[in-house]
């Protein structure tokens, strides 16, 4: 499946995170580095903008060694809309969003949200629900009819931003499905300030040289023995 991975250096919060060094290498590289173990995605682009600021990721997709669409900073779901033009397999019939904020992003995760998505024939499939995920382990599965019925109509700003609330917004018309997890994990394992970068980082110093696969428990499991370091997701 065709993963569109947004990515901008115009934080609000923490501008150029994406960019910034994870043990060597820029933070979307490490994301992308565990995306590829995803047994269900079969392409990565970066859905960027036109913006002078977002050049860098330009060099960087080469780099890494990933397709790069570039369209309008706030209207995401234009440059959604332009990757399905550029890269988008029809037969395929969905689409993955992900967010360039979660370096701790997990394929196995990711993996069971394609599953689910295609067992119940959904429009949109996610974990958002009630955030029972660690929020940094953010998936969206998206039928492509969805999403261009969505860039085609919506006109609220906010739709045109985020992406999907032109789906989530209309039950009546739309099939959505979520995964959900009990005992929850409120966890906090995004990065959008330098608090949650230092988690990030010494999440990867610790795991990374041992196990560069590591997966979402062992960082369960190293929270456990660093509970000074926990950061919990606040709704």
């Amino acid at each position: 499946m065709l993963a569109i991975l947004q990515a901008r250096m115009s934080s609000r919060r923490l501008p150029g995170k994406v960019l910034m060094p994870l043990l060597g290498k820029p933070m979307i590289a490490r994301q992308i580095e565990r995306l590829r173990r995803s047994k269900s995605i079969t392409r990565i682009v970066i859905a960027t903008s036109t913006q002078a600021s977002d050049d860098p990721l330009q060099d960087a997709a080469s780099a890494i060694g990933v397709d790069l669409h570039r369209g309008p900073l706030d209207d995401v779901l234009a440059r959604f809309a332009g990757v399905l033009d550029r890269f988008g397999d029809e037969g395929a019939g969905s689409v993955l969003r992900l967010t360039a904020d979660c370096p701790l992003a997990d394929p196995e995760l990711i993996d069971r949200v394609v599953a689910e998505h295609a067992a119940t024939g959904a429009d949109l499939t996610h974990i958002s629900q009630g955030w029972t995920f660690p929020k940094g382990l953010d998936v969206e599965a998206v039928r492509t009819a969805a999403l261009l019925a969505a860039h085609e109509e919506a006109t609220d700003p906010e739709e045109r931003e985020h992406v999907t609330p032109f789906i989530h917004r209309r039950s009546q018309r739309f099939t959505v499905r979520s995964l959900t997890r009990d005992p929850s994990l409120r966890y906090r394992w995004t990065v959008d300030t330098p608090e949650d970068f230092a988690f990030v980082q010494a999440v990867y110093a610790d795991l990374y040289p041992r196990n560069p696969a590591f997966t979402s428990e062992d960082v369960l499991a190293w929270q456990a023995v660093h509970p000074d370091r926990v950061l919990v997701n606040i709704p």
